[in-house]
């Protein structure tokens, strides 16, 4: 039996379908051979090839409609019965399959793969299963970003992260052990942000915040010994060991998921994946989601776009291998110093000198993107332009190297060397047999540069003379036959033709065997014609089909030299992003930082590297210094809003980190102990759909610092504790400040901004605690903000003066004042409800003296005279004496 839908309504535009159950031979051939593939694909989307379209049917179509916003119609599948059907265009199938990608779906692409029908019917079978991380079309790509698959695997207690870019052959795994074992993931989980997740049916996974597509799979495709037995074969293996994997089961599990999830979706694939690396959490800075948001590493909070983020200040590579390696670096700083300083002895190298910096970026622009081709030719996904850009950009090596190679003494510095391999044996082949211009597909012959294959040579040159004796046929039968307007033509139907018009067609020769006739023409073909189109006709199938072979085979020998291709690729993304670093450095006047193992945090006229590029012309950006004294270890920063607290936060956690992702930084000078990790509590922000308040977030976000923070960690803490009354908030904060000062297990250097003044009392009570404060200066009514960072604390948070300057009304302003007054006078008490109440006419009074009178006024018979003299009574009884009070603007 088989199901097939029927719609239950009449008018095709209107279907609504029922499933329904008939004999298999019942229905037509095409329907049970989409019915015995789509059994083989269960919950994926299939694009079943019908000439020029992919066509989807039954809960396929109805989805693929909703989704694309596209056309549901229906097809006869027997006895005048119709399924749900929704096609698209196969020359347009990219942009399509990229739309049900992004939102989560999976695509089975469904290929004619016979040339010669068997009863009626092609052959069809699925050449690949597209799923969100398994993309390598370029168009559905972002060319700056990894699009990672990655797989979870959690056993005893420890968790295993695998990730792979197909499009790269990035193979990696790390293994996750703590306390908090699912927080420690989704941290990992939102630096990778991965494409898609695999994970065990039998795991409930709290991935909280983790939006990318998941994907379950049987746990026993998750099983260690599937998993070993499955990547021995992989990587013909005698052991594991030499991978790391030996010891570490939830690793195993992670990368075997990985591998069989690419056999069943993405065969290709797995020629790319020789290699497999693992790497420990420990070795990278820890940056968590919160930090990652408020610091807007790689997005800004309000739009989400790179532009006014860290990295889009730093990003000035100009190859796409560089732009994704820049955005691995910002997400990962190191901690290991010898690597740190490696980065930027590169860096010092190249921003010693600009006119030698300059050349060599110009190198490296035209260059393609090595990486993502090599793996398209090594997956059988290339097409000639892939190779064409391929070819350029190994023609390119040299000049690069060369450049390289100049003396270092015209850098004034000693230039670590740039070494790589020219793949001189692939630009060689290359350069033989590819076209100078190939076409961009397959089907279209020019592909194979001529004298590269003597049987192909041979073939084009018999066809160039049965071709050239038809180009001129024309001339030679206008010429024989008298007959001027004769033409030689030719089309898809018929084929190479002589046209004469039916007027001189009583003139035609013998020879012409009539082929058509026309209403104003006849045409005719001629034994010699007829001979000459054959030799055409099949030579144009064999030159498509030996170019074919040849461009297959062609790939086939790049492919062998892909690791050697890749290897150069990863070489050129590191100086594409040392010569960007060294240009940002060049440019916004950085310095190159010394880093050191002894904790230490002493920055001199530091900037922030964003908020500085984004001024209004005329303005100034105000550096600081960030000097932690010896004994030092949290410093109570009051001031009011406006000032610059938020930026000298943010700026001293960007220094640290841009220092150890190997760049050079916004200061005069900088001394920095490598940082651990960096943690961040700053903004209000709820989490309404987990139930959690904007307090209960500032409240979360705190415990997890405090939990997890070491006294190798840097802390910026922005207003804790606003989120509650003020008793509560201010009690918070006293105790989170002790907490940080007492703890023995704490006592990392904290920045931590408040407008709680009382909390300035710790200086005298806590040795290792100092005040500081911004610097304001009033100038009559007006207050500056001179956004200097000075010693002390402050004695008014001017709140009232940035609400003037944000715009509320003037009547606002001006009671807020008077209440402010009262409070202070109160000496901080609260005023009675009463003494406010009493005062309320200032703002809205219930009734009005001046309205009453205006409505008992008879303008009618008042003059001009009196009318004044009314005005100036009013004026004198109603106006206050105090101008500001009670003005509306």
């Amino acid at each position: 039996m088989a199901c097939r839908a029927v719609p239950a309504g009449l008018a095709i535009s209107e279907l609504s379908f029922r499933i329904v159950c008939m004999p298999e031979e019942d229905i037509t051939p095409i329907r049970k051979q989409y019915l015995d593939v789509k059994r083989q694909y269960p919950g994926v989307i299939v694009l079943f090839r019908l000439g020029d379209f992919y066509e989807t049917f039954d809960a396929d179509a109805e989805l693929v409609s909703r989704e694309l916003e596209i056309v549901l119609t229906g097809r006869n599948v027997a006895k005048g019965q119709r399924v749900p059907m929704a096609g698209i265009p196969f020359h347009a199938a990219e942009g399509y399959i990229a739309r049900l990608i992004s939102k989560g779906h999976h695509v089975a692409i469904c290929e004619q793969v016979s040339t010669e029908a068997v009863k009626g019917l092609f052959r069809r079978e699925v050449v690949r299963v597209v799923t969100p991380g398994t993309v390598v079309e370029p168009g559905m790509l972002e060319a700056n970003r990894n699009n990672y698959l990655a797989a979870l695997a959690v056993v005893d207690g420890r968790a295993g992260l695998g990730h792979v870019d197909i499009t790269t052959g990035e193979f990696a795994v790390t293994a996750i052990q703590s306390e908090d074992l699912w927080a420690a993931v989704r941290q990992e989980l939102l630096r990778l942000r991965p494409a898609e997740l695999l994970l065990p049916d039998n795991l409930a996974a709290p991935l909280g915040e983790v939006t990318c597509a998941k994907t379950s799979l049987p746990a026993w495709k998750f099983e260690t010994a599937h998993a070993e037995r499955l990547l021995l074969d992989h990587f013909k293996a005698a052991s594991l060991a030499g991978f790391g994997l030996a010891q570490s089961p939830p690793m195993l599990s992670a990368c075997g998921a990985i591998v069989q999830y690419l056999r069943d979706t993405q065969p290709g694939a797995l020629s790319l994946l020789t290699g497999l690396s693992t790497y420990s959490l420990d070795a990278f800075m820890v940056l968590d989601a919160a930090t990652r948001r408020n610091l807007e590493l790689t997005e800004t909070l309000r739009s989400g776009q790179v532009k006014g983020s860290l990295l889009g200040i730093l990003d000035l590579t100009v190859t796409p291998m560089g732009a994704r390696l820049i955005r691995q670096w910002v997400n990962q700083p190191l901690l290991d110093l010898a690597q740190i300083n490696q980065r930027l002895d590169r860096v010092a190298g190249l921003h010693a000198d600009g006119v030698w910096r300059a050349e060599i970026r110009a190198a490296l622009k035209p260059l393609a993107d090595l990486e993502r081709i090599t793996n398209r030719v090594t997956g059988g996904m290339a097409n000639p332009r892939d190779l064409v850009a391929l070819r350029t950009t190994l023609d390119a090596l040299p000049a690069l190297k060369r450049s390289l190679a100049k003396p270092a003494a015209r850098t004034g510095t000693e230039t670590p060397a740039w070494s790589f391999d020219e793949c001189a044996e692939a630009l060689t082949l290359l350069q033989a047999a590819l076209a100078e211009d190939p076409p961009a597909v397959l089907t279209k012959p020019g592909i194979v540069r001529p004298g590269y294959s003597a049987e192909l040579d041979g073939i084009q040159s018999s066809s160039r003379h049965a071709r050239e004796w038809i180009a001129g046929l024309e001339k030679v039968e206008r010429d024989r036959t008298g007959i001027k307007t004769l033409k030689v033509s030719y089309n898809k139907v018929f084929g190479y033709y002589i046209e004469i018009s039916r007027a001189q067609s009583v003139n035609a020769p013998e020879n012409y065997i009539r082929k058509q006739t026309l209403v104003n023409a006849e045409r005719y073909i001629t034994p010699e014609l007829k001979e000459y189109e054959t030799l055409v006709l099949n030579a144009e199938e064999r030159v498509l089909e030996i170019e074919t072979r040849l461009f297959k085979e062609l790939c086939a020998q790049l492919g062998a030299q892909a690791q050697r291709l890749l290897a150069t690729a990863r070489v050129l993304a590191q100086l594409d992003v040392s010569a960007a670093l060294a240009e940002v450095a060049s440019r916004n006047n950085y310095s190159r930082p010394e880093l050191i193992e002894a904790p230490l945090l002493d920055i001199r006229n530091g900037r922030h590297p964003v908020v500085e590029q984004f001024l209004q012309a005329g303005e100034r950006y105000v550096p600081n210094d960030i000097v932690f004294e010896p004994g030092e270890c949290v410093r109570v920063i009051t001031g009011p809003n406006m000032s610059g607290k938020s930026t000298y936060l943010r700026q001293a956690a960007l220094i640290a980190l841009m220092a150890q992702m190997g760049s050079f930084v916004p200061v005069e000078a900088a001394r920095l102990g490598l940082v651990d990790r960096i943690f961040t509590r700053i903004g209000a922000q709820d989490e309404i759909h987990a139930g959690q308040s904007t307090f209960m977030v500032e409240m979360v976000e705190t415990a997890n610092i405090l939990n997890h923070a070491t006294p190798r960690s840097l802390l910026v803490l922005d207003e804790i504790g606003r989120g509650t009354s003020t008793y509560d908030g201010l009690s918070l904060a006293w105790a989170i400040v002790e907490y940080l000062h007492n703890h023995p297990r704490l006592r990392a250097k904290t920045l931590f901004a408040t407008h709680y003044h009382e909390l300035t009392d710790l200086a005298a009570l806590l040795p290792g605690v100092r005040n500081y404060n911004v610097a304001v200066t009033e100038e009559g009514e007006h207050v500056v903000f001179l956004h200097r960072i000075i010693p002390g604390g402050a004695d008014r948070s001017y709140g009232i003066h940035v609400a003037q300057l944000a715009g509320l009304p003037r009547p606002v302003i001006a009671r807020a004042q008077e209440i402010m007054e009262q409070l202070e006078a109160s000496g901080g008490r609260a005023v009675h409800l009463d003494d406010l109440q009493s005062q309320q006419m200032a703002l809205f009074p219930e009734t009005n003296p001046l309205l009453d009178e205006i409505r008992r006024l008879d303008l009618n018979g008042l003059t001009p005279m009196e009318a004044l003299s009314k005005l100036y009574e009013w004026q004198a009884r109603f106006a206050p004496k105090d101008p500001k009070v009670g003005q509306t603007g």
